[in-house]
């Protein structure tokens, strides 16, 4: 196209640079234009057609929540009791009275170990399955991208959605939802935009937030102003299809290539009223809405249940750094948190009572409309937190041991796998680890994680280069 003379910037006049403000940013990029390579092809052997990831970064505690070590000296249980669950012999925390009703629904994983303690380091290989140093922070592409770039859009919506993607770990704030080398073309779409305040400083926070809070989810790409009505926007679109007739024939500029795919990409959003739907929370009854909880975690889980019913193939929960409430799973107990001691702080509704609440709701809401069992879910964070309470009453970063749960996409459920030892320190059984847990969610897709996929510049790299399904999922 760069042959006639036309800038990226001109095309973008085709519309008016105003016109597309008002559509939102596109902001949903190329992801929802057909892959283009013969490896798109759905793989077969996987049994879901669904991800959705619940990310938790800032490292959950384990022992305050599934891994429970009541016999532990009181510097490392604490005061919190551990309940049974529906699984005979197995007890969480105090903390999850609804996950331990449904305990017999999940597989919970507590030999999740990694040998790292950095929060960025761990974070990109929890969220790519890729083994990282500090110069790789934005080149390995997440896992949902590897799916976006596989599988491709589904059902008219991005092969990535982030709900809402605004984590950004630091000081300073790092966006780590990012596609690497995979190019632009496979980024997230995130439903949040920029966070208001990137460093989540809880300086100013108050001392306690109020749980009761719900997110915006309306994707800014999706939310037209009256100045621009779909009617509009038809008319413009058709007007604009003429000039691509004369253009087509032309190599296409990858800068341009990028524009496109922004305005196509939002453009079917916003003229198919069953996509636009499915990003609106108004049609839940109110009965749904409370028992998912009114919280930003609940909101976010609730609108991952719609997406996949609509059809989205990878779904990411992000709730761990916020605005509202700083830091909210890193709970070391500094000054400049404004936490309490750690065994009160997860008792808050925005903490694991929160969680435990949104996650039990999720699971039991996809059972109930059969969408279970075609539908991965995977709770995930970059590690635990240090078996001993720390002289402030926090628990710091802890590689070594962690608790995760999977469930539905035709995982074996009802049971615990692996064992830490007496204070919840290591494993004592095979550990597993964030590539392991990768190459679960791959193989669950039908995706060989031992494959290879080229990269924007057209070089093979392989899918997963460490880690391997875990066995007793299958």
């Amino acid at each position: 196209m760069h042959s006639i003379g036309f800038s990226p910037a001109g095309l973008e006049g085709l519309l008016s640079r105003r016109d597309l403000l008002k559509v939102g940013g596109l902001t949903v990029g190329a992801s929802t234009l057909p892959a283009s390579l013969a490896a798109a092809r759905r793989p077969t052997g996987g049994r879901a057609k669904s991800v959705i990831m619940l990310w938790m970064a800032g490292g959950v505690t384990h022992i305050d929540s599934f891994d429970p070590k009541p016999e532990a000296p009181v510097e490392v249980r604490g005061t919190l009791s551990d309940i049974p669950t529906s699984l005979p012999g197995v007890h969480f925390s105090e903390t999850l009275p609804a996950l331990s009703r449904i305990a017999h629904k999940l597989s919970i994983l507590r030999s999740y170990s990694h040998d790292s303690n950095d929060h960025l380091l761990s974070q990109v290989y929890t969220l790519s399955g890729r083994k990282v140093t500090a110069a790789q922070l934005f080149s390995e592409p997440n896992i949902g991208s590897i799916i976006s770039h596989l599988q491709g859009p589904s059902n008219g919506l991005p092969g990535y959605i982030a709900i809402p993607g605004i984590t950004r770990p630091g000081p300073p704030p790092h966006n780590l939802f990012v596609s690497g080398w995979l190019g632009s073309e496979h980024r997230p779409y995130c439903l949040g935009g920029l966070p208001l305040e990137p460093d989540f400083s809880a300086s100013e926070k108050l001392d306690d937030p109020p749980a009761l809070l719900e997110d915006d989810l309306t994707p800014r790409s999706l939310a037209l102003g009256q100045q621009m009505p779909l009617e509009r926007l038809g008319r413009r679109a058709r007007l604009r299809d003429q000039f691509d007739q004369a253009l087509r024939s032309l190599d296409k500029d990858q800068q341009l290539v990028g524009l496109e795919g922004k305005y196509r990409g939002a453009l079917r959003m916003l003229m198919t009223p069953r996509i636009r739907t499915a990003f609106d929370l108004v049609d839940e009854k109110p009965q749904v809405r409370e028992t998912y909880g009114r919280t930003k975690l609940g909101g976010r889980c609730l609108m991952a249940r719609r997406l996949v019913e609509a059809g989205a193939r990878f779904v990411m929960v992000d709730y761990g750094y916020d605005s509202d409430y700083g830091n909210i799973w890193d709970n070391h107990n500094a000054v400049s948190q404004n936490h309490p001691p750690i065994q009160q702080m997860v008792k808050r509704g925005y903490h694991l009572a929160g969680m435990d609440k949104a996650f039990a709701a999720l699971v039991d809401d996809l059972d109930e409309r059969g969408l279970l069992d075609s539908t991965l879910v995977v709770f995930v964070t970059e590690f635990g937190r240090t078996p001993k309470i720390n002289a402030r009453g926090g628990r710091d970063h802890w590689g070594a041991a962690g608790s995760l749960f999977f469930t539905g996409g035709g995982v074996k459920t009802g049971q615990v796998i692996g064992k830490t030892d007496s204070q919840a320190a290591s494993p004592v059984t095979r550990p597993y680890t964030p590539g392991d847990v990768t190459a679960t969610l791959y193989t669950a897709l039908g995706i060989d994680h031992r494959g290879w996929v080229n990269d924007i510049q057209d070089r093979p790299r392989q899918i997963l280069e460490h880690g391997q399904a875990i066995p007793e999922l299958g």
